[in-house]
Protein backbone atom coordinates (compact mmCIF):
# COMPACT_ATOMS: atom_id res chain seq x y z
CA UNK A 1 0.00 0.00 0.00
CA UNK A 2 2.88 2.51 1.07
CA UNK A 3 4.65 1.67 -2.35
CA UNK A 4 1.56 2.53 -4.66
CA UNK A 5 0.92 5.32 -2.38
CA UNK A 6 4.56 6.48 -3.51
CA UNK A 7 4.16 5.62 -6.84
CA UNK A 8 1.16 7.71 -7.41
CA UNK A 9 2.97 10.92 -5.22
CA UNK A 10 5.84 10.53 -7.73
CA UNK A 11 3.44 10.27 -10.95
CA UNK A 12 2.08 13.60 -9.57
CA UNK A 13 5.44 15.15 -8.86
CA UNK A 14 6.53 14.08 -12.08
CA UNK A 15 4.09 15.73 -14.24
CA UNK A 16 3.39 18.69 -11.97
CA UNK A 17 7.29 19.40 -12.17
CA UNK A 18 7.46 19.01 -16.08
CA UNK A 19 4.26 21.30 -16.60
CA UNK A 20 6.00 24.04 -14.77
CA UNK A 21 8.97 23.83 -16.21
CA UNK A 22 7.39 24.84 -19.56
CA UNK A 23 5.71 27.29 -17.81
CA UNK A 24 8.69 28.67 -16.17
CA UNK A 25 10.78 28.69 -19.38
CA UNK A 26 9.39 31.68 -21.09
CA UNK A 27 8.80 33.76 -17.77
CA UNK A 28 12.82 33.11 -17.06
CA UNK A 29 13.66 34.26 -20.23
CA UNK A 30 11.96 37.55 -20.12
CA UNK A 31 12.97 38.19 -16.38
CA UNK A 32 16.82 37.61 -18.17
CA UNK A 33 15.63 40.03 -20.65
CA UNK A 34 14.48 42.32 -18.39
CA UNK A 35 16.98 42.10 -15.46
CA UNK A 36 19.91 42.52 -18.37
CA UNK A 37 21.37 39.16 -17.56
CA UNK A 38 22.51 36.14 -20.04
CA UNK A 39 19.36 33.95 -20.54
CA UNK A 40 21.81 31.02 -19.98
CA UNK A 41 22.48 32.27 -16.91
CA UNK A 42 19.67 32.38 -15.62
CA UNK A 43 17.91 29.19 -16.74
CA UNK A 44 21.00 27.64 -14.92
CA UNK A 45 19.73 29.81 -12.20
CA UNK A 46 16.81 27.85 -12.17
CA UNK A 47 18.40 24.66 -12.47
CA UNK A 48 20.34 25.11 -9.10
CA UNK A 49 17.72 26.44 -6.91
CA UNK A 50 15.45 23.51 -7.51
CA UNK A 51 17.89 21.31 -6.73
CA UNK A 52 18.66 22.83 -3.57
CA UNK A 53 15.44 23.76 -2.66
CA UNK A 54 14.36 20.02 -3.07
CA UNK A 55 17.47 18.80 -0.71
CA UNK A 56 16.63 21.46 1.70
CA UNK A 57 13.52 19.96 1.83
CA UNK A 58 14.17 16.98 2.83
CA UNK A 59 15.79 18.26 6.13
CA UNK A 60 14.04 21.48 6.83
CA UNK A 61 11.19 22.07 4.71
CA UNK A 62 9.81 25.64 4.21
CA UNK A 63 6.85 25.24 1.79
CA UNK A 64 5.79 21.88 0.16
CA UNK A 65 4.97 22.86 -3.46
CA UNK A 66 6.74 25.79 -4.05
CA UNK A 67 9.18 25.95 -6.70
CA UNK A 68 12.13 28.55 -7.01
CA UNK A 69 13.27 30.45 -9.74
CA UNK A 70 14.16 34.35 -10.84
CA UNK A 71 11.48 37.12 -9.69
CA UNK A 72 10.02 39.59 -12.05
CA UNK A 73 10.25 41.61 -8.92
CA UNK A 74 13.78 41.93 -8.19
CA UNK A 75 14.66 42.03 -12.22
CA UNK A 76 14.80 45.57 -12.90
CA UNK A 77 16.75 45.42 -8.85
CA UNK A 78 19.93 43.21 -10.97
CA UNK A 79 19.41 45.70 -13.94
CA UNK A 80 20.01 48.43 -11.57
CA UNK A 81 23.34 46.68 -10.05
CA UNK A 82 24.32 46.23 -13.33
CA UNK A 83 24.00 49.57 -14.61
CA UNK A 84 26.25 51.03 -10.95
CA UNK A 85 28.55 48.13 -10.66
CA UNK A 86 28.94 46.42 -14.18
CA UNK A 87 28.02 42.89 -14.38
CA UNK A 88 31.46 41.62 -13.64
CA UNK A 89 31.19 43.12 -9.69
CA UNK A 90 27.07 41.35 -9.63
CA UNK A 91 28.68 38.14 -8.18
CA UNK A 92 30.36 39.76 -5.51
CA UNK A 93 26.85 41.91 -4.38
CA UNK A 94 24.94 38.84 -4.55
CA UNK A 95 27.60 36.61 -2.41
CA UNK A 96 26.64 40.00 0.26
CA UNK A 97 23.16 39.50 -0.33
CA UNK A 98 23.56 35.68 0.86
CA UNK A 99 25.41 36.41 3.19
CA UNK A 100 23.09 38.63 4.84
CA UNK A 101 20.16 36.36 4.11
CA UNK A 102 21.94 33.46 6.10
CA UNK A 103 22.15 35.97 8.86
CA UNK A 104 18.65 37.01 8.73
CA UNK A 105 17.95 32.75 8.40
CA UNK A 106 20.24 31.83 11.42
CA UNK A 107 18.67 34.59 13.69
CA UNK A 108 15.24 34.51 12.33
CA UNK A 109 15.37 38.75 11.58
CA UNK A 110 12.66 37.92 8.72
CA UNK A 111 10.13 38.92 11.80
CA UNK A 112 11.66 42.27 11.88
CA UNK A 113 12.08 43.14 8.31
CA UNK A 114 8.46 43.12 7.89
CA UNK A 115 8.42 45.63 10.90
CA UNK A 116 10.47 47.96 9.13
CA UNK A 117 9.53 47.53 5.77
CA UNK A 118 5.17 48.30 5.97
CA UNK A 119 3.33 45.49 3.37
CA UNK A 120 1.98 48.75 1.78
CA UNK A 121 5.05 50.17 0.87
CA UNK A 122 5.61 46.59 -0.27
CA UNK A 123 2.96 46.86 -2.62
CA UNK A 124 4.17 50.45 -4.13
CA UNK A 125 7.39 49.21 -4.68
CA UNK A 126 6.19 46.20 -6.40
CA UNK A 127 3.77 48.06 -8.81
CA UNK A 128 6.60 50.60 -9.68
CA UNK A 129 9.06 47.91 -10.95
CA UNK A 130 5.81 46.78 -12.83
CA UNK A 131 5.79 50.15 -14.64
CA UNK A 132 9.24 49.81 -15.27
CA UNK A 133 8.43 45.36 -17.15
CA UNK A 134 6.10 47.10 -19.16
CA UNK A 135 7.64 49.87 -20.59
CA UNK A 136 10.68 47.47 -21.14
CA UNK A 137 8.87 45.10 -23.01
CA UNK A 138 5.94 47.32 -24.66
CA UNK A 139 8.09 47.88 -27.76
CA UNK A 140 8.56 44.36 -28.13
CA UNK A 141 4.58 44.40 -29.38
CA UNK A 142 5.61 46.36 -32.38
CA UNK A 143 9.08 46.23 -33.72
CA UNK A 144 10.42 45.12 -36.89
CA UNK A 145 13.40 42.51 -37.27
CA UNK A 146 15.25 45.79 -39.65
CA UNK A 147 13.65 47.89 -36.77
CA UNK A 148 13.43 50.55 -39.72
CA UNK A 149 9.64 52.98 -39.58
CA UNK A 150 7.75 53.68 -43.20
CA UNK A 151 8.28 57.33 -44.05
CA UNK A 152 4.83 58.04 -42.61
CA UNK A 153 5.72 55.98 -39.43
CA UNK A 154 3.77 53.13 -39.56
CA UNK A 155 5.31 50.48 -41.91
CA UNK A 156 3.41 47.04 -42.90
CA UNK A 157 5.93 44.99 -41.26
CA UNK A 158 5.18 46.54 -38.10
CA UNK A 159 1.32 46.54 -38.51
CA UNK A 160 1.80 42.62 -38.86
CA UNK A 161 3.11 42.20 -35.39
CA UNK A 162 0.90 44.73 -33.84
CA UNK A 163 -2.00 42.17 -34.89
CA UNK A 164 0.27 39.25 -33.95
CA UNK A 165 0.54 41.04 -30.32
CA UNK A 166 -3.09 41.75 -30.12
CA UNK A 167 -4.04 38.83 -30.95
CA UNK A 168 -1.83 36.67 -28.80
CA UNK A 169 -2.72 39.25 -25.80
CA UNK A 170 -6.78 38.56 -26.30
CA UNK A 171 -5.97 34.81 -26.48
CA UNK A 172 -3.78 34.75 -22.97
CA UNK A 173 -6.22 36.83 -21.51
CA UNK A 174 -9.27 34.77 -22.69
CA UNK A 175 -6.99 31.44 -21.45
CA UNK A 176 -6.20 33.10 -18.05
CA UNK A 177 -9.56 33.67 -17.29
CA UNK A 178 -10.85 30.70 -17.99
CA UNK A 179 -7.99 28.62 -16.37
CA UNK A 180 -6.23 30.56 -14.24
CA UNK A 181 -7.80 28.45 -11.12
CA UNK A 182 -7.66 25.05 -12.41
CA UNK A 183 -4.61 24.85 -14.95
CA UNK A 184 -3.20 28.11 -14.26
CA UNK A 185 -0.03 27.19 -17.10
CA UNK A 186 -2.26 26.81 -19.96
CA UNK A 187 -2.55 30.28 -20.89
CA UNK A 188 1.51 30.94 -20.79
CA UNK A 189 2.12 27.45 -22.75
CA UNK A 190 -0.18 28.19 -25.35
CA UNK A 191 0.39 31.67 -26.03
CA UNK A 192 3.64 30.43 -26.77
CA UNK A 193 2.72 27.59 -28.80
CA UNK A 194 -0.08 30.26 -30.61
CA UNK A 195 3.02 32.38 -31.30
CA UNK A 196 5.64 29.97 -32.36
CA UNK A 197 2.58 28.95 -35.10
CA UNK A 198 2.38 32.45 -36.50
CA UNK A 199 5.54 33.28 -36.60
CA UNK A 200 6.18 30.39 -39.23
CA UNK A 201 4.67 32.11 -41.77
CA UNK A 202 5.60 35.66 -40.75
CA UNK A 203 8.81 37.20 -40.34
CA UNK A 204 9.11 38.58 -37.21
CA UNK A 205 12.01 39.32 -34.36
CA UNK A 206 13.04 36.08 -32.63
CA UNK A 207 14.82 35.62 -29.59
CA UNK A 208 18.30 35.17 -29.63
CA UNK A 209 20.25 33.14 -27.02
CA UNK A 210 23.99 34.36 -26.54
CA UNK A 211 26.42 31.28 -26.24
CA UNK A 212 26.99 32.23 -22.59
CA UNK A 213 29.83 29.27 -21.22
CA UNK A 214 28.94 28.43 -17.25
CA UNK A 215 32.39 29.44 -15.75
CA UNK A 216 33.21 29.13 -12.13
CA UNK A 217 35.16 31.66 -10.16
CA UNK A 218 35.47 33.13 -6.57
CA UNK A 219 32.96 36.12 -6.38
CA UNK A 220 35.26 38.80 -5.84
CA UNK A 221 34.91 42.25 -6.42
CA UNK A 222 36.22 44.06 -9.70
CA UNK A 223 37.91 47.63 -9.05
CA UNK A 224 39.00 47.79 -12.59
CA UNK A 225 36.58 49.76 -13.69
CA UNK A 226 35.29 51.21 -10.59
CA UNK A 227 36.94 52.74 -7.46
CA UNK A 228 37.32 51.11 -4.24
CA UNK A 229 34.81 53.49 -2.30
CA UNK A 230 32.15 51.76 -4.48
CA UNK A 231 32.08 48.55 -2.03
CA UNK A 232 30.48 50.54 0.45
CA UNK A 233 27.17 51.14 -2.09
CA UNK A 234 27.53 47.60 -3.02
CA UNK A 235 26.71 46.40 0.33
CA UNK A 236 24.11 48.69 0.53
CA UNK A 237 22.57 48.06 -2.36
CA UNK A 238 23.18 44.25 -1.45
CA UNK A 239 21.26 44.83 2.02
CA UNK A 240 18.21 45.95 0.24
CA UNK A 241 18.39 43.24 -2.62
CA UNK A 242 18.58 40.75 0.11
CA UNK A 243 15.30 42.55 1.89
CA UNK A 244 13.16 42.38 -0.82
CA UNK A 245 13.81 38.89 -1.83
CA UNK A 246 13.04 38.09 1.76
CA UNK A 247 9.64 40.00 2.46
CA UNK A 248 8.75 38.11 -1.54
CA UNK A 249 9.49 35.05 0.07
CA UNK A 250 7.74 35.38 2.98
CA UNK A 251 4.84 36.67 1.04
CA UNK A 252 4.86 33.34 -0.89
CA UNK A 253 4.90 31.04 1.71
CA UNK A 254 1.70 32.54 3.10
CA UNK A 255 0.19 31.53 -0.69
CA UNK A 256 1.32 28.78 -0.55
CA UNK A 257 0.17 27.49 2.64
CA UNK A 258 -3.23 28.46 1.51
CA UNK A 259 -2.83 26.50 -1.97
CA UNK A 260 -1.50 23.40 -0.32
CA UNK A 261 -4.04 20.47 -0.86
CA UNK A 262 -2.85 18.94 2.40
CA UNK A 263 -2.85 21.69 4.43
CA UNK A 264 0.39 21.77 5.76
CA UNK A 265 2.16 24.55 7.32
CA UNK A 266 4.83 26.37 5.87
CA UNK A 267 8.19 27.14 7.93
CA UNK A 268 9.60 30.29 6.32
CA UNK A 269 12.99 30.65 8.10
CA UNK A 270 13.43 27.22 6.43
CA UNK A 271 12.62 28.01 3.56
CA UNK A 272 14.94 31.04 3.33
CA UNK A 273 17.60 28.46 3.71
CA UNK A 274 17.34 27.56 0.40
CA UNK A 275 17.64 30.74 -0.82
CA UNK A 276 20.77 31.85 0.88
CA UNK A 277 22.07 28.08 0.16
CA UNK A 278 21.56 28.64 -3.84
CA UNK A 279 21.95 32.10 -3.97
CA UNK A 280 25.65 31.58 -2.38
CA UNK A 281 26.71 28.63 -4.93
CA UNK A 282 24.82 30.79 -8.08
CA UNK A 283 27.52 33.19 -6.98
CA UNK A 284 30.60 31.18 -8.32
CA UNK A 285 29.21 31.11 -11.81
CA UNK A 286 27.49 34.47 -11.79
CA UNK A 287 23.88 33.30 -11.00
CA UNK A 288 21.13 35.90 -9.95
CA UNK A 289 19.13 35.55 -6.70
CA UNK A 290 15.81 33.38 -6.40
CA UNK A 291 13.06 32.68 -4.32
CA UNK A 292 9.63 30.48 -4.60
CA UNK A 293 8.07 32.47 -7.41
CA UNK A 294 3.97 32.38 -6.45
CA UNK A 295 3.53 31.70 -10.68
CA UNK A 296 5.59 28.40 -10.53
CA UNK A 297 4.63 27.67 -7.05
CA UNK A 298 0.55 28.01 -8.06
CA UNK A 299 1.32 26.23 -11.18
CA UNK A 300 2.90 23.27 -9.86
CA UNK A 301 0.61 22.88 -6.98
CA UNK A 302 -2.62 23.06 -9.37
CA UNK A 303 -0.82 20.91 -11.74
CA UNK A 304 -0.70 17.95 -8.80
CA UNK A 305 2.47 18.60 -7.16
CA UNK A 306 2.64 16.75 -3.54
CA UNK A 307 6.65 17.15 -2.54
CA UNK A 308 9.66 19.25 -3.21
CA UNK A 309 10.69 16.11 -5.09
CA UNK A 310 8.39 18.26 -8.56
CA UNK A 311 11.30 20.98 -8.21
CA UNK A 312 13.77 18.17 -9.35
CA UNK A 313 11.70 17.33 -12.56
CA UNK A 314 11.20 21.67 -13.49
CA UNK A 315 14.84 21.94 -12.91
CA UNK A 316 14.95 18.79 -15.87
CA UNK A 317 12.96 20.31 -18.01
CA UNK A 318 14.87 23.56 -17.91
CA UNK A 319 18.43 22.01 -17.90
CA UNK A 320 17.10 19.92 -21.21
CA UNK A 321 16.46 23.63 -23.07
CA UNK A 322 19.97 25.12 -21.51
CA UNK A 323 21.54 22.38 -23.25
CA UNK A 324 19.41 22.77 -26.34
CA UNK A 325 19.53 26.81 -26.11
CA UNK A 326 18.91 27.15 -29.84
CA UNK A 327 15.32 25.81 -29.57
CA UNK A 328 14.74 28.88 -27.41
CA UNK A 329 15.54 30.97 -31.15
CA UNK A 330 11.88 30.18 -31.99
CA UNK A 331 10.25 31.91 -29.94
CA UNK A 332 8.76 35.19 -31.44
CA UNK A 333 9.87 38.39 -29.04
CA UNK A 334 6.17 39.41 -29.55
CA UNK A 335 4.97 36.08 -26.98
CA UNK A 336 7.12 36.93 -24.70
CA UNK A 337 6.22 40.53 -24.62
CA UNK A 338 2.49 39.55 -23.96
CA UNK A 339 3.66 37.16 -20.79
CA UNK A 340 5.83 40.00 -19.34
CA UNK A 341 3.80 42.79 -19.92
CA UNK A 342 0.70 40.64 -18.44
CA UNK A 343 2.72 40.26 -15.43
CA UNK A 344 3.68 43.51 -15.18
CA UNK A 345 0.14 45.03 -15.16
CA UNK A 346 -0.70 42.35 -12.61
CA UNK A 347 1.96 43.81 -10.52
CA UNK A 348 0.63 47.17 -11.10
CA UNK A 349 -2.49 46.70 -10.05
CA UNK A 350 -1.76 44.63 -7.34
CA UNK A 351 -1.48 48.43 -6.01
CA UNK A 352 -5.72 48.58 -5.42
CA UNK A 353 -5.86 46.01 -2.81
CA UNK A 354 -3.73 48.75 -0.66
CA UNK A 355 -6.95 50.46 -0.61
CA UNK A 356 -8.57 48.67 1.93
CA UNK A 357 -5.72 49.87 4.55
CA UNK A 358 -7.34 53.38 4.67
CA UNK A 359 -6.32 56.19 2.33
CA UNK A 360 -2.84 56.95 4.07
CA UNK A 361 -1.77 53.06 3.14
CA UNK A 362 -2.46 54.27 -0.60
CA UNK A 363 -1.63 57.47 -0.86
CA UNK A 364 1.77 56.85 0.44
CA UNK A 365 2.09 53.22 -1.70
CA UNK A 366 1.37 55.44 -5.06
CA UNK A 367 4.25 57.85 -3.88
CA UNK A 368 6.58 55.19 -3.55
CA UNK A 369 5.29 53.32 -6.89
CA UNK A 370 6.07 56.53 -8.45
CA UNK A 371 9.18 57.10 -7.24
CA UNK A 372 10.21 53.61 -8.11
CA UNK A 373 9.53 54.08 -11.55
CA UNK A 374 11.38 57.41 -11.73
CA UNK A 375 14.19 57.76 -9.10
CA UNK A 376 14.96 53.78 -8.95
CA UNK A 377 13.84 51.03 -6.82
CA UNK A 378 16.76 51.28 -4.29
CA UNK A 379 16.06 55.67 -3.93
CA UNK A 380 11.96 55.30 -3.99
CA UNK A 381 11.92 52.47 -1.32
CA UNK A 382 14.14 54.77 0.99
CA UNK A 383 12.66 58.21 0.31
CA UNK A 384 9.43 56.45 1.09
CA UNK A 385 10.18 54.79 3.55
CA UNK A 386 11.96 58.15 5.09
CA UNK A 387 8.12 59.63 4.22
CA UNK A 388 6.74 57.35 6.16
CA UNK A 389 8.37 57.31 9.28
CA UNK A 390 8.46 61.61 9.67
CA UNK A 391 4.70 61.56 8.85
CA UNK A 392 4.29 59.29 12.52
CA UNK A 393 6.85 60.98 14.21
CA UNK A 394 5.54 64.42 13.12
CA UNK A 395 1.84 62.87 14.32
CA UNK A 396 2.94 61.27 17.52
CA UNK A 397 4.37 65.06 18.34
CA UNK A 398 1.11 66.70 17.39
CA UNK A 399 -0.45 64.33 20.61
CA UNK A 400 2.39 66.16 22.86
CA UNK A 401 3.88 62.36 22.87
CA UNK A 402 7.52 62.63 24.33
CA UNK A 403 10.31 61.62 21.94
CA UNK A 404 11.46 59.18 24.43
CA UNK A 405 8.09 57.58 24.50
CA UNK A 406 7.99 57.14 20.56
CA UNK A 407 11.16 55.79 20.80
CA UNK A 408 9.79 52.99 23.12
CA UNK A 409 6.88 52.42 21.36
CA UNK A 410 9.00 51.41 18.40
CA UNK A 411 10.97 49.15 20.01
CA UNK A 412 8.08 47.59 21.67
CA UNK A 413 6.75 46.63 18.37
CA UNK A 414 8.90 44.05 17.96
CA UNK A 415 8.45 42.16 20.42
CA UNK A 416 7.50 38.35 19.78
CA UNK A 417 4.01 38.40 20.70
CA UNK A 418 3.20 41.61 18.58
CA UNK A 419 5.52 39.61 15.69
CA UNK A 420 3.04 36.97 16.01
CA UNK A 421 0.06 38.47 15.90
CA UNK A 422 0.94 40.66 13.06
CA UNK A 423 1.79 37.36 10.83
CA UNK A 424 -1.22 36.12 11.86
CA UNK A 425 -3.34 38.56 10.26
CA UNK A 426 -1.27 38.59 6.81
CA UNK A 427 -3.51 38.05 4.30
CA UNK A 428 -2.40 36.87 0.91
CA UNK A 429 -4.49 37.27 -2.16
CA UNK A 430 -3.90 33.61 -3.64
CA UNK A 431 -5.13 34.24 -7.50
CA UNK A 432 -2.31 36.21 -7.77
CA UNK A 433 -0.48 34.05 -10.25
CA UNK A 434 2.56 36.53 -11.94
CA UNK A 435 5.24 37.10 -9.19
CA UNK A 436 3.40 40.70 -7.97
CA UNK A 437 1.77 39.17 -4.55
CA UNK A 438 -1.24 41.63 -3.29
CA UNK A 439 -1.30 41.40 0.84
CA UNK A 440 -2.59 43.31 3.64
CA UNK A 441 -1.90 43.46 7.23
CA UNK A 442 -4.06 44.14 9.60
CA UNK A 443 -2.72 45.24 13.11
CA UNK A 444 -3.83 45.68 16.66
CA UNK A 445 -1.86 48.30 18.42
CA UNK A 446 -1.83 49.14 22.04
CA UNK A 447 -4.18 51.57 23.14
CA UNK A 448 -1.60 54.43 23.44
CA UNK A 449 -1.27 54.53 19.46
CA UNK A 450 -5.30 54.07 18.68
CA UNK A 451 -5.25 57.73 17.69
CA UNK A 452 -2.15 57.36 15.43
CA UNK A 453 -4.05 54.22 13.57
CA UNK A 454 -6.84 56.19 13.29
CA UNK A 455 -5.62 59.49 12.00
CA UNK A 456 -3.78 57.29 9.35
CA UNK A 457 -6.71 55.27 8.61
CA UNK A 458 -9.31 57.70 8.07
CA UNK A 459 -7.15 60.55 6.72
Amino acid sequence: MEKSKYLATLKSDVTAGMITGLMAIPLTVGICLMSEYPIKIGLYTVVLACIVGYISSLFRPGNYTGVPGIAAGLAPVLALGIHSFGIQNMPFVIFITSIFQMLVWRYKLEKFILKIVPSFLVEGLLAGVGIKIILKFFPYTFQTINHSNHPNGISYEMVEVISLSLLSFIVFLYLFRRYSKSSPSIPYIMTIVLGLILAQNIHVPMLHIADTPLNFKLPLPNFDVHHPIILVKMIGFALMLGTIDVIEQVMSNVAIEKLDPLKRPTNSNNSLMAIWISNLLGTFFGGMTNLDGLAKSTTNTLAGARTKRSNLFTGLVILLFVLQANWLEYLPEFALAVLMIFSGWKMLIGILHVASQGKYAFMLSLVCAVLVWKLGIFEGLLISLGIHGMIVYVIYKHHETPTSKIIRSFIQLFSDEKLSMELANIHVETDELTGGKRYRTVRKLPSDQKSLTNFLREW
